[in-house]
């Protein structure tokens, strides 16, 4: 960490820099006290990714930035947020501090926090954004999160850990024990220490994998941003034996799409032909598998087992897109390619043969408008088209 990025002259610059070609600032020589252009266009850079993602530390003066990778792989200040909604009580620890964006958070419901880092470096720069944050509350520590509280004799209300994988793994799916630190082989050793431990994972992490990895798990979080998944959250409670609660949420600026169900009652949907309406649930439900239980809580029927699509005669409040449908056709290449061709179409997939840029292709579909195309499969698994309009 340069302190000397902090002194005025150079903070000006940083800030008044933002629409600056990093490539080109590279080649350039700064004359700027005690810092390199190479330190002045990473802070750019990095101070650049935060201001949609974190805006607070955007908007702060005087905050000093990691390298952009760190930003990257931070909570953003919305999923943050949700997190610290979930605990409570007077003390928590988190294991993985990073960029200590969840612990800020975290700080605003928990009297006493500890911010573990390995990386000297990160921490120190934690510690001196915390104190521009005017945030007095939270305890940094340059140590490995695992080992300082094997050493410690301090116990927690909550433990919060977010593992990260592995560098030399390949491939989507992974195990919580492919991750550093490994979660599950210490699982004895954080208990002894809180009652409470919450979990963040990637949204790549198959959530019954999860499941069988860890011990004592309460509740599941699935956390969207605009339909986009973000975080995996397990909650796991000291000696629960009780059933599984998965909650989903789907952040859309300032409202929220929730739904929930307990995992693993076996529950089946009702099959029909699309009817006047074509609901589309949100991203994090797609994510949780409760594909019946959305079903049968809004009264819909699905088209098909592995569609995911549902449909009704009655307009319903739905977490995610609802269509009015206008036409169902079948399927066929040819004759959709005369009815179709240069039509300006909005498409979407769902349990068919063929991706939206083969269909775009074979088609000669053009993107965007006001009509939305549904390729998918019937009950009577039959291929058909849903012509629709958005509600």
């Amino acid at each position: 960490m340069n302190k000397n990025i902090l002194k005025p002259d150079n903070q000006y610059f940083i800030r008044n820099k933002n629409n600056t070609d990093i490539s080109s600032l590279l080649l350039k020589k700064v004359n700027l006290p005690n810092v390199s252009h190479y330190e002045l266009a990473e802070q750019i850079e990095a101070r650049n990714k935060c201001e949609k993602k974190l805006p607070l530390w955007y908007k702060t003066n005087e905050i000093y930035y990691p390298n952009k990778l760190n930003i990257e792989q931070t909570s953003s200040e919305k999923t943050a947020s949700y997190k610290a909604e979930i605990v409570s009580g007077k003390s928590l620890i988190d294991l993985t501090g990073g960029f200590g964006i969840d612990c800020y958070y975290f700080s605003k419901k928990i009297d006493k926090i500890t911010h573990c880092e390995i990386d000297e470096n990160l921490s120190d720069i934690v510690k001196h954004n915390y104190s521009k944050l005017n945030c007095s509350n939270i305890n940094t520590i340059t140590s490995d999160g695992i080992e300082y509280l094997k050493n410690s004799p301090k116990t927690y209300d909550w433990i919060y850990i977010d593992p990260s994988r592995r560098h030399d793994l390949k491939g989507k799916v992974f195990l919580l024990n492919d991750c550093l630190p490994n979660v599950p082989e210490h699982l004895n050793i954080l208990f002894r220490k809180a009652n409470h431990i919450l979990i963040k994972t990637s949204p790549l992490l198959d959530i019954k994998n999860g499941i069988r990895e860890l011990q004592h798990v309460k509740e599941i979080h699935i956390v969207a941003i605009k339909n986009d998944v973000k975080e995996l959250l397990f909650i796991l409670e000291h000696n629960y034996e009780g059933d599984i609660c998965i909650k989903t949420t789907n952040i859309i600026n300032e409202t929220k799409e929730s739904f929930q169900f307990n995992a693993f009652k076996e529950l089946i949907a009702n099959y029909d032909y699309p009817k006047k309406y074509l609901f589309e649930p949100n991203s994090a439900i797609l994510k949780s598998g409760g594909f019946s239980e959305v079903a049968i809580h809004y009264n819909l029927f699905k088209l098909q087992q592995h569609s995911h699509l549902y449909t009704s005669d009655k307009l319903k409040e739905f977490p995610g897109r609802t269509f009015e449908i206008i036409e169902t056709i079948p399927y066929n290449k040819n004759k959709l390619k005369k009815r179709f061709k240069n039509l300006k179409a909005n498409i979407t997939t769902r349990n068919f043969p063929k991706t939206v840029a083969i269909l775009r292709k074979e088609l000669q579909l053009k993107d965007g408008g006001d009509t939305y195309l549904f390729f998918t499969t019937d009950k009577d698994l039959n291929k058909i088209v849903l012509v629709c309009s958005k509600i």
